[in-house]
């Protein structure tokens, strides 16, 4: 098993159906704590895209993860080849919205913060030799029929698990946090690489690290290959799940997610871990 919460991970809007305001019992605080979620996010009202928009959101999405070196012109192009009637200010608006910043070779979800502490890259030439000394986590967009939700998870490097997982509908820094604390109830790793987003390098995603004893490290900025195991994470998740299975809702998805990272752990072989599963490989067993 991975060992995710129940419920861990839905969307604000499905919590929202799970919540019951007038439990007079149970507070609506409570009760977001209980589902692993926050306030903010039972609050929390999304703007809707047009179905052409998030037809449109989808075909950038597959295509940023063959050309990631897509700016707007180019992927202009490319969607008007698909007879997209579109100009260059939707794209720019719409790869905004997904977190798709151009001018690196990255999606690059994580929005730079301003005035951060800047940690360095500590994996430059490191021999990744055992499980739990290198974690890291991202953000990655998730298309649905009708919208779309963030996600982010936390992996270990040397045996490719999954430690955790959340899907939010907004960029707010607390799904991230709370994938890390579900993380360390686990184990914990030497070092921990993000990129330089605003949700790794708030105080309270690094404070929780530092308390831990763990060493910090982050991306260079538009350096996709620098956070590479979780690259390829979110390229086999969408390649053999999200683009096969059109979700309607975040219920669904969820649902799908948590069945997909069962068999990703459990029962999917790698061939960088001699055809083991990354479960078999952070728990040290033999076949």
């Amino acid at each position: 098993m991975t060992g995710l919460k129940k419920n861990q991970g839905c969307c604000n809007n499905d919590i929202r159906d799970l919540i019951e305001p007038e439990n007079r019992e149970i507070s609506i605080v409570r009760q977001c704590e209980l589902l692993g979620n926050s306030r903010s996010g039972y609050y929390y009202k999304p703007q809707g895209e047009s179905e052409e928009n998030l037809n449109i959101m989808f075909e950038i999405d597959k295509q940023y993860l063959e050309t990631p070196f897509y700016g707007v012109p180019k992927m202009l192009s490319y969607l008007r080849s698909l007879k997209y009637n579109i100009n260059i200010k939707r794209v720019r608006r719409l790869m905004r919205l997904m977190g798709l910043e151009t001018i690196y070779c990255k999606p690059n979800l994580s929005i730079p913060g301003k005035d951060h502490i800047k940690y360095p890259y500590l994996l430059k030439g490191l021999l990744i030799e055992r499980v739990d000394q290198v974690w890291s986590t991202d953000i990655t967009y998730i298309p649905m029929i009708k919208g779309f939700l963030y996600l982010t998870a936390v992996i270990d490097w040397y045996s490719r698990y999954v430690l955790s997982w959340r899907l939010s509908n907004s960029l707010d820094s607390s799904f991230c946090i709370d994938a890390l604390n579900d993380s360390l109830m686990r184990s914990k790793p030497e070092i921990f690489n993000t990129d330089q987003g605003v949700q790794f390098t708030s105080e309270k995603f690094t404070e929780r690290l530092k308390d831990n004893k763990i060493r910090i490290s982050m991306d260079s900025r538009g350096r996709a290959i620098d956070n590479i195991f979780i690259e390829r994470l979110w390229r086999s998740l969408k390649y053999e799940y999200v683009y096969l299975h059109s979700q309607k809702d975040g219920k669904e998805l969820y649902q799908g997610l948590s069945k997909y990272f069962e068999f990703y752990n459990n029962r999917r072989l790698h061939q960088a871990l001699g055809y083991k599963t990354p479960y078999e490989v952070y728990y040290n067993l033999t076949k």
